[in-house]
């Protein structure tokens, strides 16, 4: 009896040793680079279910439940709704201003500037610079994903068909279909496509149920253009903040590696519980740790796309940032809770709302804020033009302010678009070392130029640990604009009649501005409204 080598890519047939006898080999797989996997299904109110397990399919007693001996019986029922993706993209020929920084035509060598060629190269005509070089090859690549409907939508995830200019899905009987692109979300790493065809197709859908940490986890995909491959694993954690926005992941051990983008997850019951979207490994193969979207967060997305094309979300218009137990204390709050406005953008929403730098937003329309990421997902979750109430903590005591959302920009450049640079003062001249956060300050010279300078920090003070360097701004302490150093001074003297143990300050490095609250000094510092005794 023979079985299928799954490491051989071929697909070579290999002797099955007995498994009473010997034990199993080690299989070896050597992967490429980290590639994203995606799982969706079917929105609830587009598809039936799909049939669960059979009833009597072979399984074994557990002290937690029974658990199948196989997964063959779901696999039948799944695996004819995921499909194999090919993309091209780019291609045509390159002729517009072939010009590198040098100065050189593009595609020059290093050419040294005390070279005699080196300007003979330069001053070539314009027709030698822009003239039409050879046609730029099309790029392909592949991914997976899975049909949600009959008549043939497919999830997958953004990164597989960005920048596409042909889509073709294939079932595993390998013939090729055009797709179109119906809509994309970078935010989530979504992307919803539609088979150019009146065929009725196999599909599935999502799990109306949530997910706990053990559940089984059925990938199927495409990894390495090896269509119709079937890993399983465990869900190994939920809530993961993975770095890409403010939306959490699951986290699975089913192997999963390049060309798995935008394939299904499923549960034992033949419902996609998430879409795969990336991988974490330090060598580029698979470890066994990779992150899906939820299926709940996917049918929101998919949702909108399928309607409009693309996701349409709440946008307060602030950076915000966590607060920790110092920044608490700063500010006055009884914990460390919210989020923390560092800046409103110019021409945002919150611009002319009332709400104000250093601002720590508590709830939105009575719903608790516990972070910047709760934060951040409950806006989103709103329409654009809805007015929200926000509860902030100003000036030691709470207030209410009121917001009507904007949509928030598709893009970096759209969020540029909105921010304007504020009117500067020169400042005079003077330098103060402040013992009690264990800095020196300066002015910040030029003409046009605000706050004060950061010329040194003590290695071993609070404020190193939180990161300050030389050549960072204080452009506020307790919510008030300094100019000189002196002002700084006198914030902080405020801040000891308070009796509290560290002060708040607005921090610029480079073009960013965030809050730091800096501890005092335990042996300098002041208690409530005691005075020094001379």
């Amino acid at each position: 009896m023979t079985t299928p080598n799954p490491a051989s890519p071929s697909g070579a047939r290999s002797a099955n040793p007995a498994p009473a006898l010997m034990p199993r080999r080690r299989r070896v797989a050597i992967a490429g680079a980290v590639a994203g996997l995606c799982l969706m299904t079917a929105l609830p109110a587009l598809t039936p279910a799909i049939a669960q397990l059979k009833a009597d399919a072979p399984t074994v007693e557990t002290p937690y439940g029974r658990a199948p001996l196989s997964f063959a019986d779901l696999i039948e029922k799944v695996k004819p709704s995921v499909v194999s993706i090919s993309v091209v993209s780019g291609g045509g020929d390159k002729t517009a201003d072939n010009t590198d920084p040098r100065g050189l035509p593009e595609g020059f060598p290093d050419i040294p500037e005390d070279s005699p060629f080196y300007e003979f190269f330069k001053r070539l005509p314009k027709e030698f610079r822009n003239a039409p070089q050879a046609p730029k090859p099309p790029q392909q690549a592949q991914g997976s994903g899975f049909v949600i409907t009959a008549d043939g939508y497919v999830v997958t995830n953004n990164h597989v068909v960005d920048g596409a200019s042909k889509i073709q899905v294939s079932f595993d009987d390998q013939e090729k279909i055009d797709a179109d692109l119906i809509g994309t979300d970078p935010r989530t790493d979504l992307a919803l496509l539609k088979i150019k065809s009146n065929k009725t197709f196999p599909h599935v859908k999502f799990a109306n149920k949530p997910v706990r940490v053990g559940d089984w986890a059925i990938a199927v995909g495409n990894p390495f253009g090896l269509g119709g491959t079937v890993t399983a694993g465990i869900v190994s954690a939920l809530g993961r903040d993975i770095g890409s926005g403010p939306y959490d992941f699951l986290q699975i051990d089913a192997a999963v590696n390049r060309g798995n983008s935008g394939g299904p997850t499923f549960s034992l019951d033949g419902d996609v519980i998430g879409v795969n979207t990336a991988i974490f490994s330090p060598s580029g193969g698979n470890v066994g740790i990779a992150f899906a979207v939820p299926a709940k967060t996917a049918v929101e997305v998919i949702e909108q796309l399928k309607s409009n094309g693309k996701v349409s979300r709440g946008w307060l218009g602030v950076k915000i940032q966590n607060v920790d137990d110092d920044t608490a204390s700063a500010l006055g709050l009884p914990g460390a809770k919210g989020a923390l406005v560092s800046e409103i953008t110019p021409n945002g929403p919150a611009a002319g709302s009332g709400l104000k730098v250093q601002d720590t937003i508590l709830q939105v329309n009575d719903d608790d804020i516990a972070d910047s990421r709760d934060l951040a997902r409950k806006i989103a979750d709103y329409a654009p033009d809805t007015t929200v109430d926000v509860k902030v903590w100003r000036n030691n005591k709470p207030e209410n302010v009121k917001v009507k959302l904007g949509m928030f920009p598709g893009s970096p450049e759209e969020i540029a678009k909105l921010e304007q640079g504020k009117p500067l003062q020169k400042k005079e001249v003077e330098k103060t070392t402040l013992d009690l956060l264990g800095l020196t300050v300066g002015p910040v010279t030029g003409d046009n130029a605000e706050g004060v300078s950061i010329t040194e920090v003590e290695p071993s003070s609070d404020a190193a640990e939180k990161g300050l360097r030389p050549g960072d701004v204080i452009v506020q302490v307790q919510g008030e604009s300094v100019g000189k150093p002196a002002d700084v001074a006198k914030e902080i003297a405020k801040v000891q009649e308070m009796g509290r143990s560290a002060v708040m300050l607005s921090v610029k490095s480079q073009d960013r501005t965030r809050f730091v609250a800096v501890q005092l000094k335990k042996d300098t510092a002041k208690s409530g409204k005691e005075k020094d005794k001379g």
